[in-house]
C-alpha cells in the first residue's frame, strides 16, 4: 500500500479508500450488505493496508457508522485509523433541523456520528454537499468549533461548485476559521466535468482530493456494459441509468475494455489506474461488495499508464450536464 498526505496537510491516508455505504442494512437500500456479511470487507482492508475509511450519517441512517465502528474497534487502533464521516442529508423526516448544515444541525449530528461510531472523533468531518438555506459563515464557524472542541481533526467537503467551494474556504481564512483541506466530487472516465473547475482549484490550493464513483457505479468495471447488470443494486440504481447510460458512455467503456486487454488486466483496475494517474487525486473510494473487489483496486496501484494510453482512454468523452451538485 501506499501513503500520501491529505492536500498540504500531515495526515498520511492511504492512496485507496475503502467507501462504506455499502455497508449498513437492507431496510435502507435492498444492495446494502448486513453487518455479518460487512466485517470480512472492512477486515481484508485493513489486511491490504488501507487506513482510510469514508462513511457518512445518512448511509442506512447511521447503521453504515455503528458497523464499521464497531469493526474497526474490533479489528485495528484506533489511532492508526482515517475516519471520515459526513452531514448535511435528512436524517430525521419529522423534525425540521434532522437535515442541512446549521449550528444546530451541525453540532447534533457530530456527537450522533461520534456515538454511532463510538468514537471520541473523527480525522475527517465533511459536508455532505451545499446547504442553500443556510449562510456559509454560519457552516463554516460551527465547524471551526467542531475541531476545537477535538471532535474532527480537519474538516472536508463534497461535491458542489468551485465557486461555492472557494467561497467557503475564502471565509474561513477571513474569519480565521478552519478550512476545508479536501474535496470528494464525483470523477471517473465517464465523468470529468470536474476537471473544467474543480480540480484545477484544488491543484493550486493544495487541497486533497478523494473522488467518489472511480468506477461510475459499476459502469467502468464491465458489470453493467449494454442492459445496466444483473446485480440488485445495478437494478434499483436510477443515478447510475441517468448518468452512465448516454451512447457516448458505452464508447468509453469499449475503449477502456481495449486498454484493459493489452495489459490483461480487468477494466475496473485500468479504470481505477486512470483515476489514480491524475496527480492531483489524492485517495480515490472504493465501495467492495466482492471478493476481488478490493484486491483489484490495490492491484491497480501497480498498474502504470503511458501517456498515450491515458490519452486514448480520454479520446471518447463526450461532456455532461453538471450533476448532483444539490
Amino acid at each position: 500500500m501506499e501513503y500520501v498526505r491529505l492536500g498540504r496537510t500531515g495526515l498520511k491516508v492511504s492512496r485507496i479508500c475503502l467507501g462504506c455505504m455499502t455497508y449498513g442494512s437492507k431496510k435502507w437500500r435492498d444492495w446494502v450488505l448486513e453487518e455479518d456479511e460487512s466485517r470480512p470487507f472492512i477486515k481484508r482492508a485493513l489486511e491490504l493496508g488501507i487506513n482510510f475509511f469514508d462513511t457518512a450519517n445518512v448511509y442506512s441512517l447511521g447503521a453504515s457508522e455503528e458497523i464499521v465502528g464497531r469493526a474497526l474497534r474490533d479489528m485495528a487502533r484506533r489511532e492508526e485509523l482515517v475516519v471520515a464521516t459526513k452531514v448535511r442529508s435528512e436524517m430525521r423526516k419529522e423534525d425540521p433541523n434532522g437535515r442541512g448544515l446549521s449550528r444546530k444541525a451541525v453540532m447534533i449530528e457530530i456527537d450522533h456520528s461520534l456515538r454511532r461510531l463510538g468514537m471520541d472523533y473523527v480525522d475527517l468531518y465533511q459536508i455532505h454537499r451545499w446547504d442553500h438555506e443556510t449562510p456559509i459563515e454560519e457552516t463554516m464557524e460551527a465547524l471551526h468549533d467542531v475541531v476545537k472542541a477535538g471532535k474532527a481533526r480537519y474538516i472536508g467537503a463534497s461535491s458542489m461548485y468551485a465557486w461555492q467551494f472557494a467561497k467557503a474556504n475564502h471565509v474561513a481564512e477571513k474569519y480565521g476559521w478552519t478550512p476545508f483541506v479536501s474535496m470528494q466530487p464525483q470523477y471517473n472516465l465517464v465523468y470529468r466535468e470536474e476537471e473544467r473547475e474543480m480540480l484545477p482549484y484544488c491543484r493550486d490550493a493544495g487541497i486533497g482530493v478523494i473522488p467518489w464513483s472511480p468506477l461510475a457505479r459499476g459502469f467502468l468495471a464491465g458489470n453493467r456494459h449494454l442492459q445496466g447488470g444483473d446485480t440488485t443494486r445495478a437494478k434499483s440504481d436510477d443515478f447510475a441509468k441517468k448518468m452512465y447510460y448516454q451512447p457516448d458512455d458505452f464508447a468509453v467503456a469499449d475503449r477502456l475494455a481495449e486498454v484493459a486487454k493489452v495489459h490483461g488486466v480487468p477494466p475496473m483496475q485500468m479504470a481505477l489506474a486512470w483515476v489514480l494517474s491524475k496527480p492531483v487525486i489524492t485517495s480515490p473510494i472504493v465501495g467492495a461488495s466482492k471478493a476481488n473487489h478490493l484486491n483489484d483496486a490495490v492491484a491497480a496501484l501497480s498498474l502504470k499508464l503511458s501517456e498515450e494510453e491515458a490519452k486514448r482512454l480520454e479520446e471518447p468523452y463526450k461532456p455532461h450536464a453538471v450533476s448532483d451538485h444539490e
